[in-house]
């Protein structure tokens, strides 16, 4: 992660790898490995992309790669269902906020 930020002269990268390593402890690396990959694609919306995340970046993203690796796996073994309205449709609901329930466009 660090090749791919611009570092300001002034980092100390040991102590801002120190503080990495103690906010991602306990995490598994296959969620640690997604959210780098996430945080140098840009698809992290809470950060800044020209700069290396904080440690509480990179750790509640992590936590969110595990959340969702959760779900799938719920999901692929049949423990989670959708919830099915009236007529068959199926609620949704987007990540940010459009449409209704039933996924259609919200008329503002």
């Amino acid at each position: 992660m660090f090749s791919c930020f611009p570092q300001s002269a002034l980092t100390d990268v040991e102590m801002q790898l120190r503080g990495y390593l103690g906010a991602i402890r306990d995490a598994e690396l296959g969620d640690l490995q997604a959210a780098i990959q996430r945080f140098v694609r840009g698809e992290v919306r809470s950060c800044n992309a020209q700069f290396c995340p904080s440690s509480a970046q990179l750790c509640i993203e992590v936590r969110e790669r595990r959340v969702m690796r959760e779900l799938l796996a719920r999901r692929g073994a049949g423990l989670v269902s959708s919830p099915v309205r009236s007529g068959g449709q199926v609620a949704r609901r987007s990540r940010d906020g459009e449409g209704d329930a039933l996924g259609h466009a919200r008329a503002d």
